[in-house]
């Protein structure tokens, strides 16, 4: 795969960011030695050929391999390929890899904190998302919880709001959920276990066949492009908007600590650069071929796209509020992030809805 032809103009942006966001690891790395040969490996958390999601980790790791001049070789492995799809945290942080492609509340039984680096019910999208974490701190608080478990992470990808799924039954009121067995991961899951529902977490290559067979009763995956793929819309009829659970969820590049100290500071760089431009190519790909896909989708006369109703939206909106109170008083940690995330939202809020918001009203 050739580098893309607009990677160099993301790279200077990127690069912008870079010198002003904070440095994983806090190293420098040791002395370049231009005739050494770095090979990692990186595990994924989605299937085999999964568009942007798999594609983008491939393209970051071909980008690597030609900026580098073949000095940093990086071999990507699909979920299930050499580890399964939800134990890529811990395959990087014990070191079996150098290298994981995932979403932060996957690993939330281990860190709890790490859900507010993936997205929040509710809460903020990706531009709010990333200004917190180049510039607000966000990604300084995000590798210090990451710190006991010798890893480090950098942002690379992020999903735009996603859907709020695909049901087996309409949902006309917050009882609908009561009972409601549901695939849905993080923050999302607790608040739908607050409002009766029983949350699941299997990976996406499990959806289809647990959707049809009865084992869940609705899910959320992504959005119109993957859950057709995944072929959701022959599983079940009702698909329904938006994705409160997940307004803007950022994926992340997982690296080993110790790996990644053992890079030179130029192949660190190169890393960094690679990562933030990848960003940029999954967002707009993600907004692309949702748009295309909808449409598609639409056209389908056994699929009802329908809004959540305003009295299940604003329920969901305060049950949230409870569950991160709740959450909060659990673990110092995440009260410690939810406190920086809470405390730079409100502000960015102003702005927001004085810009883009108020725009998008007309």
């Amino acid at each position: 795969m050739k580098i893309k032809p607009f990677l160099l103009c993301l790279l200077f942006i990127a690069f912008l960011a870079g010198c002003e966001s904070g440095s994983p690891g806090g190293g420098t790395g040791p002395e370049i030695d231009a005739d050494k040969t770095y090979r990692w490996k990186m595990v994924t958390t989605w299937p085999a050929n999964f568009p942007v999601f798999q594609e983008a980790p491939e393209m970051f790791a071909e980008n690597v391999r030609i900026m580098s001049n073949g000095r940093l070789d990086i071999k990507v492995f699909a979920g299930g390929e050499l580890v399964p799809a939800l134990q890529v945290f811990d395959a990087v942080s014990q070191g079996a890899v150098e290298m994981g492609h995932g979403a932060a509340y996957y690993w939330a039984g281990k860190v709890p904190a790490a859900q507010f680096f993936s997205t929040v019910p509710f809460g903020m999208g990706k531009k709010g998302m990333e200004a917190w974490i180049y510039h607000g701190g966000g990604l300084e608080l995000w590798n210090e919880l990451y710190e006991p478990f010798g890893a480090i992470a950098l942002p690379m990808g992020n999903t735009g709001v996603q859907m709020g799924g695909w049901f087996n039954k309409k949902i006309d009121s917050i009882d609908d959920l009561k009972g409601l067995r549901m695939r849905i991961p993080g923050l999302g899951g607790k608040v739908l276990d607050r409002a009766g529902g029983n949350p699941i977490l299997m990976s996406g290559g499990e959806l289809y066949t647990a959707l049809e067979r009865g084992t869940i009763d609705a899910t959320e995956w992504v959005g119109p492009l993957h859950d057709l793929r995944l072929g959701l819309n022959r599983a079940a009829a009702y698909y329904y908007y938006p994705g409160w659970h997940e307004p803007g969820t950022e994926l992340e590049l997982l690296i080993n600590k110790d790996r990644w100290e053992s890079l030179p500071a130029d192949l660190q760089m190169i890393v960094k650069q690679a990562a933030a431009a990848t960003s940029e190519w999954s967002y707009s790909a993600m907004e692309y071929h949702n748009s295309q896909a909808l449409e598609a989708l639409s056209a389908k006369k056994n699929v009802q796209v329908l809004p959540f109703p305003r009295e299940v939206m604003e329920e969901l909106r305060d049950i949230t509020a409870e569950t991160l109170a709740v959450e909060a008083e659990k673990d110092h940690d995440f009260k410690r992030v939810y406190d920086a995330y809470r405390a730079f939202r409100e502000n960015y809020q102003q702005w927001r809805r004085l810009s883009s918001q108020a725009l998008e009203n007309y």
